[in-house]
Parts: C-alpha cells; structure tokens; sequence
C-alpha cells in the first residue's frame, strides 16, 4: 500500500536524520534555520543544555525587510545572526540545515553568515 506523504512530514524525517550527527555545545553550538513562507528563522542552540543561547528571524525590528520570504530577507537574517553570534563569542557553529534543500533562502542565510564571521 502506497501512502501519500506531505513535504513537511519529509522534511521533518530528513531533519531528524541529520540530528542524528549533528550536536552543538556551548563552544560550538548548532545554527538551526527553520523556513516558513513568510519568514525565516535562525538560532543558535546549546544541545547539551538543551538552551537557545541566541535567535535572528524576519520578525526582528532589527532587520528590516518588506517581504520576509525572500533570499534579500535570508541575507539580512544571516548577517544578523553572525553578528549577534561574534558579539556574544561564537565563531565557530555547526550548521544544521534543518530538513531544507541547501539552495535558495538556506544557501544566502549561510553564505551571509559565513561572510559575516561565522566558521563553518
């Protein structure tokens, strides 16, 4: 019997595969992105406190963008969070893609972030 699946239960398979490998730690923590069709998020998160230690998303009045779903908003969110990232002492992070294609709004929020310090 075939069943019909949706590309959100898909991706939420593919993510929990990856979380599998990927852990962060307070000296290298993990930048999630999660991507919805109007805004896109990151966090940086401790897994072995279980702690979000800092977040950038669409929504944040420091990152001006008239459509937040778009690569132009993907690159601000980047550069947001790596600059809160190297403000509070994290270069370097594991970058957990969250279940997305690596291409679009994932590629510039990471090419931004990487441009703005971020080691990963």
């Amino acid at each position: 019997m075939i069943t019909k699946q949706d590309k959100n239960t898909a991706r939420k398979k593919r993510h929990a595969r990856v979380r599998r490998t990927i852990f962060g730690t307070a000296e290298r923590p993990r930048l999630n992105v999660f991507r919805s069709s109007k805004h896109i998020y990151a966090q940086l998160i401790d897994d072995e406190n279980g702690v979000t230690l800092l977040s950038a998303s669409t929504l944040d009045s420091n990152v001006d963008v008239d459509n937040g779903g778009n690569v132009e908003a993907a690159k601000k969110v980047g550069e947001e969070i790596a600059k809160r990232a190297v403000e509070a002492g994290h270069k370097v992070v594991v970058f957990d893609r969250g279940g997305y294609i690596y291409h679009g709004r994932v590629k510039a929020l990471a090419d931004a972030a990487r441009e703005a310090g971020l080691q990963f």
